[in-house]
């Protein structure tokens, strides 16, 4: 059944390009109060969705982006007309997120959701010491690295794949496990573990070689344990125009060079 959206609202970031873009689509459509809209239409790049989808996390509030920034990757192509008829039309993709679980050297406790990727990453001009661990089994005793990230489908594309890690289609039951620059194991490439999985992480030798732990926009500084699972209460529901949904751009991504 198509979906009817009669409440728009309307995010921009404060780049000119987004701003512009604001002021034009909220006199032509009006701009309702996000907390009682229909549906949210962000105007930026792929950092500012990022952001959205934090902010309304748990709402089950579809997301609409419409690219105002540099990469765009999950943001649909910005048109100024035809707005409703294309959220009308939208497909939905639902993902859910990352928890990750940190505890820092003072034994403080940060709690943390991830949407792209979960990353571990060296502080000092030290390589990294980890020890890491999948449903309570050791699976790499020790991991030399600038760091390892634990990236999810949607998120796949993105630091992941910069990183040579696997583009996963957006509803593969996996999660990809990539090292950053691996020193020992030199040959130690990564690994698919099932969506279902909780991942452990110590940090070996902390105060010597110091880590930070980032789950997208939040950092967390000189932490000695992470634990991550996928969070399946939450759903994040995303609208892309027919034949530019996610996992038409993965697919894309795949076959791109």
């Amino acid at each position: 059944m198509t979906a009817r959206f009669t409440a728009i609202s309307f995010i921009a970031s404060e780049t000119p390009e987004a701003q512009a873009a604001l002021a034009k689509l909220a006199e032509r459509y009006g701009n309702a109060d996000p907390a009682t809209a229909d549906v949210v239409v962000a105007l930026g790049g792929d950092g500012l969705m990022l952001q959205v989808l934090h902010r309304f996390l748990g709402t089950g509030k579809p997301i609409y982006g419409m690219n105002r920034g540099s990469v765009g990757f999950l943001m649909n192509e910005f048109r100024e007309r035809g707005l409703t008829r294309r959220l009308e039309a939208a497909q939905r993709s639902v993902v859910h997120p990352l928890s990750m679980h940190a505890v820092d050297d003072s034994g403080a406790k940060v709690h943390a959701k991830a949407i792209n990727e979960v990353s571990l990453l060296r502080r000092s001009y030290q390589a990294a010491k980890l020890r890491l661990s999948v449903d309570g089994q050791v699976r790499l005793t020790e991991l030399m690295a600038d760091g390892v990230l634990l990236a999810t489908p949607a998120g796949s594309t993105a630091y992941n794949l910069s990183a040579n890690g696997p583009i996963l289609p957006l509803d593969a039951p996996l999660l990809a496990l990539t090292p950053i620059s691996a020193f020992r194991p030199r040959r130690w490439r990564g690994a698919l573990l099932p969506d279902h999985a909780k991942v452990t992480i110590e940090v070996l030798e902390a105060e010597k070689r110091p880590v930070s732990a980032v789950a997208d926009h939040t950092q967390i500084e000189n932490v000695v344990l992470v634990e991550i699972e996928i969070d399946r209460s939450v759903d994040l529901v995303m609208l892309h125009d027919p034949g530019h949904s996610l996992d038409e751009r993965i697919l894309r991504e795949q076959f791109g060079y």
